[in-house]
């Protein structure tokens, strides 16, 4: 697809008392216009077909961090080790490339000294064990990990990890995301992950957390960190009520609702088994808030499309995954682009019919939202960053080339898929730690989790196929592949092929 090069370059309107936000944005905005400038005169960087992208420049970039080691400025990354592995690893994964052994072999034993006594796994040796470097460390083995002894799968304790999930839930639902640590829907989302990958999901720990994801949506729909703790509502004690309402804590923010937004979609088995069979009203959320509040996030022409974290901030090229990626976990709780006849019409989470049928596009730009991360997200050494002049880092090298896979690829759930994973499943071996509800959570946690697929016939390519990266899970930004292998493992299936289309 060519890129437009005859963009309508309208500045922000101003009310003519400016002030350090609004001098800001115009100050990004004339970088932005620049950057569209100097790329489109470029030859090596702009051809007829659009921007390019620098694949070999991004893989140099990845490689120097892991075979040289991280520049002295990550020092600040101390406790989130597993985080650069992980961000270095799927950055390859995005592109194409895979890990010789002799490099798997040294991740997967760096990775597993990190795995902590007591369970989980800490951001870095001799540190207490945390939710977010767990996420990362499980990621990262199930891209270069394998089965059997020294592989790194089986070496997970998925005994003691899920007695540290345990060990950190709260009364109302929601989980620390270490010891004597805080509250954050980051966690939860790394958490629920983590259990749905690893076959570890149960209705207690599961319990009272879709109530907390509901209570930390803002009014304007996206979400905050956390919410109000219930039993601080209280002037007689704690009483025990997670669907009370409480107010959220802080701002609707771009990480906070795309983590937020995915947990909702991975408690979905949970809640679709346990609150029937209990007879419980089942929790919502406000979709149509949730969507407004996201797509509001993209920007205009002269910001090249790219995604803001919150209102009245800058873009910021991470945000094409955790907006852009929130935008495509909305369309899946709505219906949209789920390739199955007559799937279109569906009843919402908030309780009002929708009907989609005429819909056949994503509902951000997708063309634009390429456009941002290949003209002003690319650094000239190599790597990619938040926006111009700033420089590359491992963070924002994965989460821009996410953005750009979610902006590329159309991954939604299949009603066809679910049948044929449902069809080919078989009953695992006698658990006598699990009751008849807990394996219907899991066997529908891994059903619908690997149902999303890439609907075919809808790829956009911004600047020609050359540019094209591989397809990433909307849930765990991990590649399709490698989330569905981690997962045929840890659940003791085997994964049909998909049908022919």
């Amino acid at each position: 697809m060519t890129a437009s090069t005859n963009r309508r370059m309208k500045p922000t309107p101003v009310d003519g008392f400016p002030t350090q936000t609004s001098d800001m944005q115009t100050t990004t905005e004339n970088v932005i216009k620049a950057r569209f400038e100097t790329v489109k005169a470029s030859a090596s960087d702009f051809t007829t077909d659009g921007p390019v992208l620098n694949r070999n420049a991004h893989l140099q970039f990845l490689l120097r961090n892991l075979v040289q080691g991280f520049p002295a400025r990550y020092i600040s990354q101390d406790a989130s080790q597993p985080w650069l592995f992980f961000w270095t690893l799927q950055g390859f994964s995005i592109l194409g490339v895979s890990m010789d052994e002799s490099n798997k072999k040294r991740a997967i034993e760096t990775i597993l000294a990190l795995q902590h006594p007591f369970g989980g796994f800490a951001g870095g040796p001799g540190q207490f064990p945390h939710l977010l470097p767990t996420y990362a460390a499980v990621c990262a083995l199930a891209i270069v990990g394998y089965p059997g002894e020294n592989g790194g799968w089986d070496q997970i304790d998925r005994k003691k990890m899920y007695n540290f999930f345990m060990s950190l839930k709260q009364p109302d639902g929601s989980f620390l995301v270490s010891h004597h640590g805080e509250v954050d829907v980051r966690g939860i989302y790394c958490l629920l992950v983590v259990a749905t990958m690893l076959n570890i999901l149960t209705p207690e720990l599961c319990a009272g957390t879709p109530e907390f994801i509901s209570s930390c949506q803002t009014y304007e729909g996206g979400f905050g960190s956390a919410s109000f703790p219930d039993w601080a509502l209280s002037n007689e004690g704690y009483v025990k009520d997670v669907s009370a309402p409480r107010p959220p804590l802080g701002e609707a923010h771009g990480g906070y609702t795309f983590c937020a937004t995915a947990s909702w979609v991975l408690l979905q088995p949970y809640v679709q088994t346990y609150y029937p069979a209990k007879s419980l009203p089942q929790p919502r959320i406000d979709l149509h808030g949730l969507l407004r509040w996201a797509t509001h996030m993209q920007g205009t022409d002269i910001e090249l499309g790219g995604f803001r974290g919150r209102t009245n901030k800058l873009v910021d090229g991470c945000y094409s995954w955790w907006v852009g990626g929130c935008v495509v976990l909305v369309e899946g709780l709505l219906g949209i682009g789920a390739h199955s006849e007559g799937k279109h019409d569906k009843e919402g989470e908030d309780g009002h019919e929708h009907a989609w049928g005429d819909v056949d596009d994503s509902l951000f730009n997708r063309k634009a939202l390429q456009e941002y991360v290949l003209i002003a997200g690319q650094h000239a050494a190599g790597g990619l960053i938040d926006k111009p002049p700033k420089p590359a880092d491992a963070y924002h090298t994965l989460y821009c080339l996410s953005g750009l896979s979610a902006a590329q690829h159309r991954v939604v759930p299949s009603e066809e898929r679910k049948t044929e994973l449902a069809a080919a499943w078989v009953e695992p071996a006698a658990d006598e730690d699990s009751d008849e509800l807990t394996k219907a959570l899991r066997k529908r946690a891994f059903v619908e989790t690997l149902a999303w697929t890439e609907e075919e016939g809808t790829a956009v390519y911004v600047g020609g196929s050359a540019n094209r990266v591989n397809a990433t899970h909307p849930l765990t930004d991990l590649t399709v592949t490698h989330a569905t292998a981690l997962m045929a493992h840890f659940y003791r299936q085997a994964v049909p092929q998909r049908a022919a289309a």
